[in-house]
């Protein structure tokens, strides 16, 4: 059996940037490498081409459903595991290895999240409560005197980021998951265009297993945050995050309740 295989989605993506992040890749624990590409762009296909990637070809189709495109693949050849990644990743290649080895030793576990930093070092909190639509709102448009209140909490910045922890949510920038479970589960939902899809999948895995951060290994994340500077990206968080609670639940989601509130006794602190 093929034990990992990783796609990578891109958008005019630089090159120095995929070639970044496909030196963390080499490892001969990855099975196959896809890109799907939804700008359908020739020079990242010549660059597949010469680097022994997997090109796929898109429309834009948005975030999760050009990865289902690859993780489809994954589970039809059968691979143990699938990493879905952002090209602004980087990382030493031996915590493949690391991880697998934590998944295998863990086989209720569907999906882990390493700690992440920024290239400066510091901390990046991409693991979190699953969101009300306070949370975002206070986030998003109020103060930051006020909305450090609210992050807190929803960012689990008071917790051990050296510790384990069994969470709901994990940042899409970095997801490994156990194939059996993505078939048993379901792929990314492709109503979300882009930013909600990993509050969706990881909640939907942590129903039935655990998904977990795992800080033993770490990688970097040069993270961009496109919604914050730009209009267009942020007029499609808002109309995704309308569709994720609009699915889920704005003020009663007794499903986010319950997660929550365990992953908060588990690291003890009361709501």
């Amino acid at each position: 059996m093929s034990l990992l295989s990783v796609s990578i989605v891109t958008y005019h993506t630089p090159l120095d940037e995929l070639q970044c992040c496909l030196q963390s890749l080499q490892s001969s624990v990855v099975d196959t490498v896809y890109i799907v590409d939804n700008s359908k762009q020739s020079y990242i296909a010549r660059f597949c081409a010469e680097n022994g990637i997997e090109y796929i070809p898109s429309e834009n189709v948005g975030y999760g459903a050009a990865h289902n495109k690859a993780m489809r693949l994954s589970i039809e050849r059968g691979v143990k595991y699938h990493l879905v990644i952002n090209s602004d990743i980087y990382f030493e290649p031996s915590i493949l290895q690391s991880l697998i080895d934590y998944m295998d030793a863990n086989t209720d576990v569907a999906q882990v999240h390493p700690k992440v930093t920024y290239s400066d070092g510091s901390l990046q909190y991409t693991v979190r409560l699953l969101p009300t639509p306070i949370d975002l709102m206070v986030r998003r448009f109020l103060p930051e005197s006020v909305s450090r209140i609210i992050n807190k909490k929803y960012l689990l910045q008071f917790a051990n980021h050296d510790k384990e922890m069994n969470v709901p949510y994990h940042q899409g920038s970095f997801m490994f998951f156990r194939t059996d479970c993505l078939r048993e589960v379901g792929l990314f939902d492709e109503r979300f265009f882009m930013y909600p899809e990993d509050i969706d999948i990881t909640r939907r895995m942590h129903a039935g297993y655990r998904t977990m951060y795992y800080p033993a290994v770490s990688i970097v994340h040069n993270h961009r945050a496109e919604s914050y500077k730009n209009g267009r990206m942020l007029r499609i968080h808002i109309i995704n995050m309308i569709r994720y609670f609009n699915k889920w639940g704005w003020l009663f989601d007794k499903e986010r309740s319950h997660f929550n509130k365990r992953l908060l006794q588990e690291i003890g602190k009361n709501e």
